[in-house]
């Protein structure tokens, strides 16, 4: 009898001991508390928005006081509750045709585009800024600033005179997603549905590579296809970025990358910075209401090809209405984060950052907007990543990334 109550004794003590000094888990407001003063010490970027196409659109409104536009993911009130430092936001222009009248006239609508970002962020000078250097968002974060950097994505409008890319340059841009979701005439895209093109980068594409190592600009592999992506490795005298991309062993989407992509891009020193856009993340159940309205709306406006400021406009309103009608299934956070975990398990954890899509598509339950960033960092705090683990991936990857290209350049 004793030497039972002596056990029990022992066993009590034990319990007693694991629960004073053991690992106790932090609740969520713990690990909230601890994500807010993280952000406060790091900084944070996401270097994918499609915010510009809002620019043109009814009740948008960039201060985002009185911002009411359908769907709009960022503005500046969203970026400073979710405590976003910087973004990059894309200059977007849809894939047409391959010939000289469009080529001009898709240059103009990016001259536009880049125009009317310069425009918006110096309405707010107290607020935001626009930033062409890694270390602008340190600067600017000092002086309770947003950080607005610019990407083009596509590089259709450079059409086949290569000097553009300095033009852009010159006006701000600092990376280039090579194609969207069509082939154009510097790469095969990894969504093209034309089987006839899937020769990777042309001759033309060689030459873009080649300028922009000079320039010092980035160049980003998101949305281009196997091919294109190993023959960038190949010849890119610098590392090389994926703005919006996922891991495709978690999503098995033609848009992610494979772990032998990721591997090879973490090789030459590059950084995958993870979309949150849902079909990416995860196989997310087919709306088939949803998918044939969104596909008569394409027919009706031409495939979005060649709009007006009214007709694109009115796009956007009919799109949301549809999205309102047919919501769809999004993926969560924690579905985020399992991408970063895999990510950097195969790549290591200096070759993983967020690059959200917002505005594009991309958001999911517990980050559908700028507002809520800190939800990614409390996942990450839950799983156990350290505070130097999330300096990196919010935004210390990618400036290493930033900083090399611009230190190999000939400019």
């Amino acid at each position: 009898m004793r030497k039972i109550q002596i056990v029990t004794l022992v066993l009590c003590v034990g319990i007693l001991f694991s629960c004073n000094n053991g690992h106790k888990k932090p609740t969520r407001a713990e690990l909230y508390e601890h994500a807010v003063a993280l952000h406060k010490k790091m900084v944070t970027i996401d270097t994918h928005n499609d915010t510009p196409m809002n620019f043109i659109r009814r009740g948008f409104d960039f201060s985002g006081e009185k911002n009411t536009a359908r769907g709009s993911r960022v503005d500046l009130l969203k970026m400073e509750k979710g405590s976003l430092d910087a973004a990059f936001f894309a200059v977007f222009t849809s894939q047409g045709e391959c010939n000289t009248d469009k080529y001009e006239k898709v240059n103009k609508r990016a001259l536009e585009i880049l125009d009317a970002i310069h425009t918006q962020v110096a309405r707010f000078p107290n607020r935001a800024a626009i930033a062409t250097d890694p270390d602008d968002i340190y600067k600017l974060k000092k002086e309770g600033k947003r950080a607005i950097y610019i990407g083009i994505e596509n590089g259709y409008p450079i059409g086949t005179d290569i000097s553009l890319l300095k033009k852009y340059y010159d006006l701000g841009a600092r990376y280039v997603t090579l194609c969207h979701t069509r082939n154009n005439q510097i790469c095969t895209s990894s969504t093209d549905s034309d089987t006839l093109n899937k020769n990777g980068l042309s001759e033309f594409g060689r030459e873009v590579v080649k300028e922009m190592n000079k320039l010092g600009m980035i160049v980003d592999v998101s949305h281009i296809s196997d091919k294109s992506f190993f023959d960038v490795l190949e010849l890119s005298s610098a590392p090389v970025i994926a703005s919006h991309s996922c891991s495709r062993a978690i999503c098995n989407n033609p848009r992610n990358l494979s772990d032998e992509m990721l591997q090879k891009l973490a090789a030459k020193g590059g950084v995958v910075q993870m979309c949150i856009l849902s079909d990416y993340v995860k196989k997310i159940e087919k709306t088939p209401k949803r998918d044939s309205a969104r596909m008569a709306l394409r027919k009706k406006y031409d495939n979005f090809q060649d709009l007006t400021p009214k007709q694109d406009s009115l796009v956007s309103i009919e799109w949301h209405e549809i999205e309102e009608r047919y919501p769809q299934k999004l993926a969560t956070v924690s579905d985020v984060v399992d991408h970063i975990d895999h990510m950097v398990k195969v790549m290591g954890i200096d070759h993983v950052g967020i690059g959200t899509d917002f505005d594009g598509g991309g958001g999911v339950d517990g980050c559908k907007d700028a507002s809520e960033m800190m939800n990614i960092t409390v996942e990450l705090l839950r799983r156990g990543y350290s505070d130097d683990d999330i300096k990196k991936i919010w935004g210390e990857n990618f400036l290493k990334v930033f900083r090399e290209v611009q230190a190999l350049s000939e400019m």
